[in-house]
């Protein structure tokens, strides 16, 4: 004789393989993440690295403006010949959108990413769209990044410290976020897409920064060298 409770033992029982398959592949989505959410870390992450780069983001605006009022001016991130904000604040480089400074977008931006990392942290989901459009945002902050370092290397010949600051915020924040995106299945690719990401997300950040100082390295070679005396 079937008894009323034993369908709730079988949704317990499909509850608890559930468990174990997420346990054991952590490339498939927990339900809230298929909903829109995310995870608490990923959350919290969006929200140290949106405080840290509207902090940096704010010294550069407050440097620029210094700049404005004193071209001749001693910037106190000025460190040495190689790494200093003013080359960089002076740059054509540093007004790419329609003449509005770097550091004013990305005080914007990383306001945005506070923003949202706190709706996440409070277990708010989002659409499909917004996670879209989102990672459209990481990706083509992370070839901002990666075209703003080449022309620090190679035209304006000079490493801005705040800058660096917001490239690590982009880099780390991004690859998690993609992570997460392609997680739910919000990004096209599918499970492979997914595994990587999910699996190798950090690696892929590791060796990004790996590549990335040693472009610096090797762009700056004879200037840490006579820095250093070597």
């Amino acid at each position: 004789m079937v008894t009323m409770s034993e369908p709730h033992l079988v949704d317990e029982e499909l509850l608890e393989e559930e468990r174990e398959l997420l346990a054991l592949d952590r490339s498939r989505p927990t339900p809230n993440q298929q909903d829109g959410g995310t995870t608490r870390d990923h959350a919290w992450l969006m929200i140290i690295g949106g405080i840290v780069g509207v902090f940096a983001s704010i010294q550069l605006v407050l440097a620029e403006m210094q700049l404005l009022r004193d071209p001749d001016a001693v910037l106190a991130c000025d460190i040495n010949p190689v790494v200093g904000c003013g080359g960089s604040l002076t740059a054509w480089q540093s007004q790419l959108l329609f003449g509005i400074p770097n550091a004013l977008v990305g005080t914007a931006v990383f306001g945005v990413v506070l923003g949202v990392g706190a709706v996440f942290l409070a277990r708010g989901r989002m659409a499909r769209w917004f996670w879209q459009l989102m990672s459209l945002t990481v990706l083509a902050g992370i070839g901002f990044v990666a075209w703003f370092a080449y022309q620090s290397m190679t035209d304006i010949r000079t490493l801005c410290p705040w800058c660096m600051v917001t490239w690590t915020v982009v880099i780390i924040v991004g690859f998690q976020t993609l992570r997460r995106a392609a997680q739910a299945g919000h990004l096209p690719g599918g499970h492979s897409l997914s595994r990587v990401l999910t699996r190798e997300s950090w690696l892929l950040t590791v060796l990004t920064f790996v590549v990335l100082i040693a472009a610096i390295v090797v762009a700056f070679w004879t200037q840490w060298s006579m820095l250093l005396g070597i």
